[in-house]
């Protein structure tokens, strides 16, 4: 039993607050737009998200997280996210979600 819960125990009507703690995000936020482009390769399409001037190490954690967000297959290469499928409005949603900047390019 800690103290919080001995409080709780000697004074029941008194209503106590949690701290509050901020949402550190999990990779770096920059100024500049990240774009979200539509290919076709071979016939398929894809989406490359391309422009994060970021650590490379938190780039591929944000292509991970795409990934098994939308159950999709896809890579990390060349500093470009390249996602099978043209999934370009919930990418660019989720982005926005995570306080990114985010440009569509093409179509």
């Amino acid at each position: 039993m800690d103290l919080q819960d001995q409080l709780k125990n000697l004074f029941p009507d008194h209503k106590f607050e949690e701290p509050k703690q901020e949402e550190k995000p999990d990779v770096w936020l920059q100024d500049e737009p990240l774009l979200c482009k539509y290919e076709k390769r071979k016939g398929k399409p894809i989406t490359i998200i391309d422009g994060y001037n970021g650590a490379i190490e938190d780039f591929k954690k944000l292509a991970k997280e795409i990934k098994t967000k939308f159950s999709v297959g896809g890579s990390f290469k060349d500093d470009k996210i390249i996602i099978q499928g043209d999934y370009r409005d919930k990418i660019m949603e989720l982005l926005k979600e995570k306080g990114f900047n985010v440009k569509r390019v093409g179509g």
